[in-house]
């Protein structure tokens, strides 16, 4: 048995653009791609923290240090610019009766926090919020 655990997200990224006639994904700042270690081409979720909307996509690679958000696609029209969105990928780990002890998922999640211009402020491993 597999359970499917949060792997990574980036939290509170604001939606900078919208292109409804591009074919789909969400095209995101290559710096917080590889902060949360994620790659382009990967499935994630959106969470629209501003309006409650939940959609699945893919990533596009943005410019590197351009803070750019795009929603692509039929998702455009459920995003505004200025939203913030939470983009979260998830992992399938063994069941093996707890928690694993080693592999990607053994620390935790990775949560990457951004600024107000999508640039990465912090990033910490585990569910909760950063311990100092």
């Amino acid at each position: 048995m597999f359970r499917e655990v949060l792997r990574a997200k980036i939290h509170r990224v604001r939606v900078t653009r919208t292109d409804v006639d591009y074919e789909g994904s969400l095209t995101l700042d290559a710096d917080l791609i590889r902060a949360a270690e994620a790659w382009p081409g990967e499935s994630v979720e959106i969470y629209d923290v501003t309006n409650g909307n939940r959609f699945r996509t893919y990533l596009i690679e943005g410019s590197s240090g351009s803070g750019e958000a795009c929603v692509n696609g039929a998702a455009a029209r459920l995003v505004s610019v200025g939203d913030l969105l939470i983009v979260a990928s998830y992992l399938l780990v063994p069941d093996a009766g707890g928690p694993p002890r080693t592999g990607p998922w053994a620390r935790g999640p990775i949560v990457v926090h951004v600024d107000e211009r999508n640039a990465v402020r912090e990033v910490h491993r585990g569910s909760g919020p950063p311990r100092g």
